[in-house]
């Protein structure tokens, strides 16, 4: 199977991401698949660079060791680098406060605005004079996502055309309250926030099976915002996801199409299943609201890792669960599903509560429609009561205890169901 893989950005809060895929390959995800492109935004590009530098040497096992030995690195360990990591999160949070305006970078001398030591910190973990442009495609494709400040156009640095350069990796980290405009090549760009995050269309030109993507903004929130660091940490969120959401819905619309014959085998697409791996929103981080994406503690930066390491398992064990439901393989399903509890599916007029004959008999996964791994994980499935029913469209939430499935539940579609 051909795997495409992208990160989303977000900040430190992206230490979540290298705890994604650190964990995806100690656990043999890829053992038996082919990366044949990576993307990644801001902190999910340098993520995916590094991920991206083991596959381009043939090492795919040394991404858990890189990914740890730049995270490490990163995190403010010094009593100074404490001290001004607690300062930058401050400011940030009385910012959101409206209680300050934000940061001029273009005010900080530049041997002091954090460009030169960002370029430090890439150096020191990837060699950039090795890597030349893949006109060949001879290695799986990376690709960055930016925007020009300019002309706001959007811009997806491509390994297959582009050099990847560290000036290349901080023009999609460049957020404009942190970092002045990063100029390449004629061109003068910002964070890809504002623009594909992470890049989804440009990774369909390698033909992917699969798509999965690690998401930093949760999509939903329980309660309205009523706070400035509510207010804002919020506006954060849906800016982050919005292009992500309208490429992933691009993508979702042409699996339909082929779905239903509309597109043909000539038409030039593919099936694309796509996966999407959600950070939840932790009561540390709701507390300090987006500001905390600018947080380099030590142990924050680990528990973001650990928690990633703890979603990538259930994100696998769901997985596990699908080939046994695809194939309505009875024995398999009810060693995965002995003692689950089953709710909601009376609203189809289905009565039994056993979770080994709802997915084996009435319940059919949409695989044109993403698969979501949050507090739970959530799929869209077609329901068919009876064998001459017409199959009726619904969601399947799955809760997890560790990795074992422990409650279905069957619901309607609604009108807010992403």
């Amino acid at each position: 199977m051909r795997i495409a893989l992208a990160f989303q950005g977000g900040g430190s809060h992206t230490a979540f991401t290298a705890g994604v895929v650190a964990r995806w390959v100690e656990r043999g995800a890829f053992d038996a698949d082919e990366i044949v492109a990576v993307s990644g935004t801001s902190g999910g590009a340098i993520n995916a660079l590094l991920a991206w530098t083991a596959l381009r040497e043939g090492r795919p096992s040394a991404i858990p060791d890189r990914l740890a030995a730049f995270w490490d690195d990163n995190a403010a360990s010094t009593p100074l680098e404490r001290l001004g990591n607690a300062a930058l999160v401050g400011a940030g949070f009385v910012q959101s406060l409206g209680l300050a305006p934000p940061l001029n970078p273009y005010l900080v001398p530049p041997p002091f605005d954090g460009r030169a030591e960002f370029r430090r910190l890439l150096r020191r973990h990837v060699d950039f004079d090795a890597l030349d442009v893949d006109v060949d495609a001879r290695h799986p494709r990376l690709v960055l996502g930016a925007v020009e400040v300019r002309t706001g156009a959007f811009r997806a640095f491509d390994s297959r055309r582009d050099r990847i350069t560290a000036d290349t990796v901080l023009a999609s980290a460049a957020i404009p309250t942190l970092f002045r405009a990063v100029h390449i090549d004629g061109g003068t760009y910002w964070d890809g926030l504002f623009s594909q995050n992470p890049p989804v269309a440009p990774l369909l030109d390698d033909d992917p099976d699969e798509l999965w993507v690690v998401q930093i903004n949760p999509l939903r929130r329980d309660d309205e915002p009523r706070t400035a660091v509510g207010i804002a940490d919020r506006r954060n969120e849906l800016a982050g996801n919005l292009s992500l959401y309208q490429e992933l819905a691009a993508v979702e619309r042409i699996d339909r199409l082929l779905a239903d014959g509309t597109l043909g085998p000539d038409s030039g697409y593919r099936q694309v299943a796509v996966r999407v791996l959600e950070l939840a929103r932790s009561p540390a981080a709701g507390f300090l609201g987006a500001a905390s994406k600018s947080n380099r503690d030590v142990a924050f930066l680990r528990d973001l890792r650990r928690r990633g390491a703890a979603q990538a398992e259930v994100f696998l064990a769901a997985l596990r669960l699908e080939r046994p439901w695809d194939d309505r393989e009875t024995d398999a399903l009810r060693a995965l599903l002995g003692g689950v509890l089953v709710t909601g599916a009376e609203a189809f007029g289905i009565t039994s509560d056993d979770a080994v004959a709802l997915l084996a008999t009435f319940v059919a996964r949409d695989v044109t429609r993403k698969e979501l791994v949050a507090d739970q994980v959530t799929w869209r499935v077609h329901v068919r009561p009876a064998p001459d029913a017409p199959p009726v469209p619904g969601v399947l939430t799955v809760a997890f205890t560790g990795e074992r499935p422990a409650v279905l539940h069957l619901a309607p579609v609604d009108e807010d169901t992403a």
